[in-house]
């Protein structure tokens, strides 16, 4: 049996971003921090990032992440942290998705967030 540690801002990003809670997972960004789901395009800056947040979460009734894998590492001087999760969401009707695999690579600025892609199919959350 392993054990798996996980940094507490890693802990407290996926909290505020399973409370969708935009306000908090804007606040862990650097002030020109970079934003990008998938392959839409990035949003730049807190008050985009809160913007887009909002705006997905709009769209759903909930989500919830099981982090199971952590690894940081150093890329081009930037410490680089990847998570890999899975997260289950709530659909506005109250049915729910199966765990959808999900990996995040964050870039940070000291104790802020420069950069942070996700990378997941997200079909399945939309699909009737």
């Amino acid at each position: 049996m392993s054990v798996m540690v996980v940094d507490q801002w890693v802990l407290d990003l996926f909290g505020a971003i399973d409370s969708m809670d935009a306000p908090a997972v804007a606040r862990a960004f650097a002030p020109d921090g970079s934003f990008r789901f998938g392959n839409t395009e990035p949003v730049v800056g807190r008050e985009h990032v809160e913007q887009s947040m909002s705006g997905f979460f709009s769209m759903i009734a909930g989500l919830r992440h099981e982090v199971t894998g952590v690894w940081s590492g150093r890329s081009e001087g930037d410490e680089v942290t990847s998570v890999e999760a899975e997260v289950t969401y709530t659909r506005k009707d109250g049915t729910h998705t199966e765990a959808l695999p999900v990996t995040s690579t964050i870039r940070m600025d000291g104790d802020r967030i420069k950069d942070y892609r996700i990378f997941m199919d997200i079909s399945p959350l939309f699909a009737l």
